[in-house]
């Protein structure tokens, strides 16, 4: 049994007492002044400094220090902590900015093999050269601290976040150009969706682009199906069998959705010259074919400009800015055919890839979707 304490009984005013009780079960102060409250209220209810010590598990001398406060100065001055004039930095502002500068600094451009740094490598850095720079502050400064001065500036040396320069001086212009389209595209096919006796359009737009690269893989042990209470997901073995890729080449009609592709081995001049013929084929001979692709070589080159003027009239390019992909909206069509068809899709052989891609197109033709450009805010005035 815990004995009597030896301190003077904690007299309280009936506000006193009232502000104790309030504070001590509040769950929105500060955590040491509710431990204080704690500490009083007990102390004030005949608990001894070793019973309070074991029911809250607050030391002793923290225990002691609130009560001696509390006896000499009051409730109040027990519950905050006295005022103290905070002693100067060690660390100045001038050692934060040597730090920053270095993490902004390659550290091959200091002799060092690595292209980034690491936290752990800076930090070996900054101690070795704390001296020598003028910040002996630093001498000692251990991974943590520096990596704290780093989250200040909200630094993060060690990632890389990739970005696409523009390089194209006409990037704006072109850009407009392209929006300009898809814009008159979307009202006529607003006008076809009400009703409108509009006739139908003599331009045809459609936006064109390849995937490369379509990696025709074999399992080398069979698939094991999904088990319910053993495994949920589809079984499949590590290894694996390359069988090369294949390129899709695809032409997305802007009015209703409709997909003409071809699946070849390359994507050179000729193959695209072929899906051009087929574009040739498929749509009215009185209509203007308006082609929204990329500057890649076999789009302008001999071969192409050849068919071209075989057939005057027919087609009209207009072209995205170099490194701008992602303004031709068949990428859209090309996510979709790898979320659908071509994710984790295994094959023998890249006939059969083949085949089972012009089977997903297919299958997006019997249920087109007409896909849309939403951010026309992009149009340069």
């Amino acid at each position: 049994m815990a004995g009597k304490s030896k301190l003077p009984v904690l007299v309280l005013t009936s506000e006193e007492q009232q502000h104790i009780e309030t504070l001590r079960t509040s769950r929105t102060a500060p955590v040491r002044a509710v431990e204080r409250a704690r500490v009083l209220w007990q102390y004030h209810m005949g608990d001894s400094p070793l019973a309070i010590n074991r029911a809250l598990n607050v030391s002793r001398v923290t225990i002691y220090h609130c009560l001696h406060k509390a006896l000499a100065m009051g409730v109040d001055a027990a519950l905050k902590d006295a005022f103290h004039r905070p002693r100067e930095p060690v660390i100045t502002g001038a050692d934060k900015a040597w730090v920053v500068n270095l993490a902004c600094t390659k550290p091959k451009e200091l002799g060092y093999s690595a292209e980034l740094w690491t936290r752990r490598t800076l930090a070996a850095h900054v101690r070795q050269q704390a001296e020598a720079a003028g910040h002996p502050s630093l001498s000692r400064a251990a991974k943590a601290t520096v990596q704290r001065i780093l989250d200040e500036q909200q630094l993060q040396p060690h990632k890389v976040k990739y970005y696409l320069e523009r390089r194209d001086p006409e990037f704006e212009s072109k850009m407009r150009e392209v929006l300009m389209v898809y814009q008159e595209v979307m009202l006529q096919n607003q006008a076809a969706a009400e009703g409108s006796s509009t006739p139908a359009p003599t331009v045809i737009t459609v936006s064109i682009d390849e995937k490369p690269g379509v990696q025709a893989i074999e399992n080398t042990a069979p698939d094991l199906p999904p088990v319910p209470t053993e495994h949920p997901a589809v079984g499949r073995d590590y290894e694996y069998k390359r069988h090369g890729t294949l390129s899709i080449l695809a032409s997305l009609d802007l009015q209703d959705g409709h997909v003409i592709a071809r699946v070849e081995e390359r994507h050179r001049s000729r193959e695209f010259v072929a899906l051009l013929k087929d574009l040739d084929a498929y749509y009215p001979s009185e209509a203007t074919i308006r082609i929204i692709l990329d500057n890649h070589s076999a789009h302008i080159s001999q071969e192409t400009r050849a068919y071209l003027a075989s057939r005057p009239n027919r087609f009209k390019y207009v072209h995205t800015p170099t490194h701008g992909s992602w303004l031709n909206l068949v990428e859209t069509l090309f996510g979709k055919m790898a979320r659908t068809f071509l994710r984790q899709i295994r094959v023998k052989s890249k006939a059969e890839l083949k085949d089972r891609i012009l089977l997903g197109i297919a299958e997006i033709n019997a249920a087109p979707v007409v896909h849309r450009w939403k951010k026309f805010d992009l149009i340069v005035v």
